[in-house]
């Protein structure tokens, strides 16, 4: 019996080690996947402090840019502007002068893309620092193009004005009949208005129910559904400027020789282009001169010519680094003043820069 109690008491011992060990490990399994739960937690934790942090910083970067273009915008602006004010100085400078109004003058040299700097400092050792801002401009005659908005008075076509477009379009190649829809376009976009009495030789405007939005520029006649490629050859000799009841005339000293044939009934191209070479020499001072080159055209055909200007756009461009800002200005001389009318800004990318 002894024996046997000996035996049970020694295998009851052996038996109750192995069982603690197994508790043991039971007990450490826990506490491994807490280990392993707080590690993932903490990554977690980390993954999401670094992309809050990633996140702020490029919002940071981006408010950063865009208070940098911003910033350049409105400085880009401001240059415009007082290179606008420069062209109307220099514009009420010609105003003082008198006289008439030709390509020999200040207002007709443009200005070459020069480095801005040059234009702030004196002194060239301190603008090497200074931006890479480059200002380029023009001053153009507007007077020099045929103005379609002497085409429809008090709501009718008037047709001087239409036969003078149509010769226009012969002389560029363009077909007569756009001449006949940019009348019949501008005439039914045109606010209705009691007709003029004394206008002779125009066309009644039929009622239009649904009339189109009246252009403001030359590149908004396209509303009137014309062919990209005849705008295009028709853009540069046209113009679309206020009439205030009276039409403008168009400038013999500035106008290219198509235009001159437009305004000029029964002037022919090689005429035009005598006159063209003469006035390089000697501008016009007095209609009446032309008719010295051109003989066979009568006094009365000169009534939409005259030897000065009211009207100039004002161009200036302005690069910095691949940015172009470009503003383009419609201005009216009255008398010695200078009034802006239009202003247009385009902003574009250097593709020389890009």
């Amino acid at each position: 019996m002894s024996r046997q109690a000996e035996s049970g008491s020694a295998g009851a011992g052996s038996f109750l080690p192995e069982e603690g060990e197994r508790s043991g490990e039971r007990a450490a399994l826990p506490r491994s996947g807490e280990k392993g739960a707080a590690l993932l937690t903490a990554m977690i934790i980390v993954a999401l402090i670094a992309t809050l942090a990633s996140s702020m910083l490029w919002q940071q970067y981006r408010a950063v840019q865009v208070e940098a273009a911003e910033r350049a915008r409105t400085q880009s602006a401001w240059i415009l502007s007082g290179a606008l004010d420069w062209a109307r100085l220099i514009l009420r400078e010609d105003a003082k002068a008198g006289g008439a109004d030709h390509l020999g003058e200040p207002w007709a040299v443009p200005l070459a893309e020069a480095r801005l700097s040059t234009f702030l400092a004196a002194d060239k050792s301190n603008t090497d620092d200074a931006p890479d801002a480059f200002l380029s401009g023009a001053i153009t005659d507007q007077q020099a193009r045929l103005n379609l908005s002497n085409l429809v008075v008090g709501n009718k076509i008037d047709a001087d004005q239409l036969a003078a477009l149509q010769r226009l379009c012969e002389a560029v190649g363009v077909s007569a009949d756009v001449a006949q829809r940019i009348a019949n376009g501008l005439r039914d976009a045109a606010p209705p208005q009691p007709p003029d009495p004394n206008a002779s030789g125009a066309q009644a405007a039929p009622p239009v129910a649904d009339p189109p939005l009246l252009p403001r520029s030359t590149a908004q006649l396209a509303w009137f559904g014309l062919d990209p490629a005849a705008l295009k050859t028709l853009e540069p000799f046209v113009t679309l400027l206020p009439t205030s009841g009276a039409p403008t005339k168009v400038n013999v000293n500035t106008a290219p020789r198509e235009v001159l044939v437009a305004a000029i009934p029964g002037l022919d191209l090689a005429t035009a282009e005598r006159i063209v070479q003469a006035r390089q020499r000697t501008p016009f001072k007095a209609t009446d001169k032309v008719r010295e080159l051109a003989p066979t055209i009568s006094i009365a055909a000169l009534a939409q010519v005259d030897v000065a200007s009211r009207f100039f756009e004002v161009r200036g461009r302005l690069r910095l680094d691949d940015i172009v800002l470009e503003q383009r200005s419609l201005v009216e001389k009255r008398g010695i003043d200078v009034y802006v009318l239009q202003k247009e800004r385009v902003s574009s990318r250097d593709p020389a820069g890009s």
